[in-house]
């Protein structure tokens, strides 16, 4: 049976056992560097061979809906290898100049930095009685709209030149897709806008051309202590902060301008406004002439934030979420017998502690929330083990560590990653950070900070 490129998979495999090889690896190493210089250099295209297959994804909703699936590209492996040797010239050149609101594609930060950023400002504003406005906004196929002859430009301003500008567009110039859906391909067609999905260089490549916060500089963003915040940027998942909705309407409208001008486009249906204040407050966004609607809750990054800066919410939906999947897999691994019990307690930490736990970083720990974490916990583990309360079996025999006990290694964890972090990194400043603004009459909540201090 041939693989993509037409060659019998057996001499594909034979070739990889002989790679093991040292000194045929050495040779090999050298030919493919020699091939993949002379790409700019001389050539200019890269192989033919290495055509893109574009694979259909099912996301969600109706089937019959063409909008409801998602574009894979799948390389070959000579593209893959070519696309990551690009990736490592590229990335030292754009990286310095990437701004500090951006989190995604970028080694060292994640999801967590922008969660924490966001649940701070909120708590702190909270607590001083400071309103935040917000716009959570979406963008329609990001990767799919991106104007390469504008991306070849941003590159020429970050210094990508020569050689390797004339690599990275090798990737694009004459490309040419085919769709496969099942075992049915299409014929060839080319493709003039957008980034390959699934290349290891397109990452780098939006967010070099995704420059929303530059634009942004001058408008008024939240005061926060020392520092101002105006958005929050993960990849195409973007947050505009306003301390009031004429101050965020006018950060919106340029927010779309500049992204029309990129080639990109506000959804209307999936960006939404909320804010965090004490008073019922209405915010009245509009995008060419639509309305945005306004919302109590938004889950940004999976994770739910309120309009009251709350987290209860979301430790319910993290619970509900995990008794689903315990409910999904009730049949084929809590109960079943023919599993062994260490590959049931695999199985619990690998996909119902995660989806339980996801963003437990940012909780501050209830006697509450402890008792149904811990009633979450022992339902799945008590199921496992076979036995049920009437059996008045101790959770610490059933168990081998307790689940709490892993929420406050990460908490602990995080903290001192926060302390940490060198100056000018946005999530270190705003934990040191604290509002100007007098505090309100009453009882403040418990602060994160406060509470995982109790743990130390």
């Amino acid at each position: 049976m041939p693989d993509r490129l037409g060659r019998p998979k057996r001499i594909v495999r034979v070739c990889w056992e002989r790679l093991a090889d040292p000194s045929v690896w050495r040779v090999f190493n050298s030919h493919l560097r020699e091939i993949f210089n002379q790409i700019p250099r001389e050539v200019g295209d890269i192989e033919s061979e290495w055509t893109m297959f574009f694979s259909c994804i099912f996301k969600k909703g109706d089937r019959r809906v063409c909008s409801n699936y998602r574009g894979i590209t799948l390389l070959s492996l000579p593209g893959k290898v070519y696309s990551r040797v690009l990736e490592r010239r590229v990335r030292p050149l754009v990286e310095p100049r990437i701004q500090e609101e951006q989190c995604g594609f970028h080694p060292g930060r994640g999801t967590l930095d922008q969660l924490y950023t966001l649940h701070r400002l909120l708590e702190g504003s909270w607590e001083f009685a400071q309103p935040v406005h917000m716009c959570f906004v979406d963008l329609e196929k990001a990767f799919d709209r991106v104007p390469r002859g504008i991306l070849w430009e941003v590159l020429w301003e970050y210094r990508v030149r020569g050689p390797l500008l004339r690599a990275v567009r090798s990737l694009y110039s004459q490309n040419r897709s085919l769709v496969r859906i099942a075992s049915c391909k299409s014929d060839l067609f080319p493709v003039h806008v957008g980034l390959q999905q699934g290349c290891p260089l397109s990452p780098v490549l939006f967010i070099v051309l995704y420059r929303i916060s530059r634009h942004s500089q001058g408008l008024e963003g939240v005061q926060f202590g020392d520092h101002r915040i105006s958005s929050l940027i993960f990849a195409d998942d973007v947050v505009l902060l306003a301390p009031s909705s004429l101050d965020l309407q006018h950060a919106l409208g340029c927010f779309a301008v500049e992204c029309e001008a990129a080639g990109m486009r506000v959804s209307i249906s999936k960006s939404e406004a909320m804010v965090l204040d004490q008073k019922k407050v209405v915010c009245t966004l509009q995008v060419g002439g639509e309305f945005l609607a306004q919302v109590e809750e938004f889950k940004y990054l999976w994770v739910l934030f309120s309009s009251e800066g709350r987290m209860d919410c979301e430790i319910d939906r993290r619970i509900g979420a995990a008794a689903a999947v315990m409910q999904s897999m009730y049949q084929s691994v809590v109960v079943k017998k023919e599993l062994s019990r260490k590959a049931k307690l695999s199985i619990y930490q690998s996909i119902y502690v995660p989806t339980l736990t996801y963003g437990h970083e940012l909780w501050v720990m209830t006697k509450r929330i402890r008792s149904r974490l811990q009633s979450a916990e022992m339902s799945f583990l008590r199921r496992v083990a076979g036995c049920s309360l009437r059996d008045r079996v101790r959770s610490s025999v059933t168990r081998e560590e307790p689940l709490l006990l892993y929420i406050e290694r990460g908490q602990l964890r995080w903290l001192g990653h926060l302390f940490r972090m060198p100056p000018g990194r946005l999530p270190g400043e705003v934990f040191r950070a604290c509002p100007s603004r007098k505090r309100p009459r009453g009882r403040p909540r418990t602060r994160w900070r406060d509470y995982v201090s109790q743990l130390t």
